[in-house]
């Protein structure tokens, strides 16, 4: 297997536990309700944001800036919005995805 075909079935298993996440109820979407999940803080806390890859500036920095004075792990994925809506099984674009489950942020982070 090559490296542009490894790419591509680690970016599906990427997708694919994202969508595993979503149906154990361990994942919070989009970056309003992912800023205020962060500041309140418990066991629902997020463990890891995904963020898609063509969110705008002020977003990146929006993302990047609460997890960094929250302490939670941010990733920008080489994902578009809309892939990572139909992952989760939404219809709209979405920004980004934050797990609240450490073990599926273990196995997702063994792919990128």
């Amino acid at each position: 297997m090559n490296e542009r075909t490894e790419g591509a079935v680690n970016e599906q298993k990427i997708l694919s536990l994202i969508g595993l996440s979503v149906k154990a109820g361990k994942v919070i979407f989009g970056v309003p309700m992912i800023c205020e999940a962060m500041k309140k803080g418990g066991k629902n806390a997020p463990q890891l944001v995904l963020e898609a890859a063509d969110t705008s500036e002020n977003t990146h920095k929006r993302i990047t800036d609460k997890c960094k004075f929250y302490g939670v792990e941010h990733i920008r994925l080489c994902h578009d919005g809309a892939s990572l809506a139909q992952a989760v099984g939404k219809t709209s674009q979405l920004g980004a995805v934050a797990l609240t489950n450490k073990g599926f942020c273990l196995l997702i982070k063994k792919y990128i």
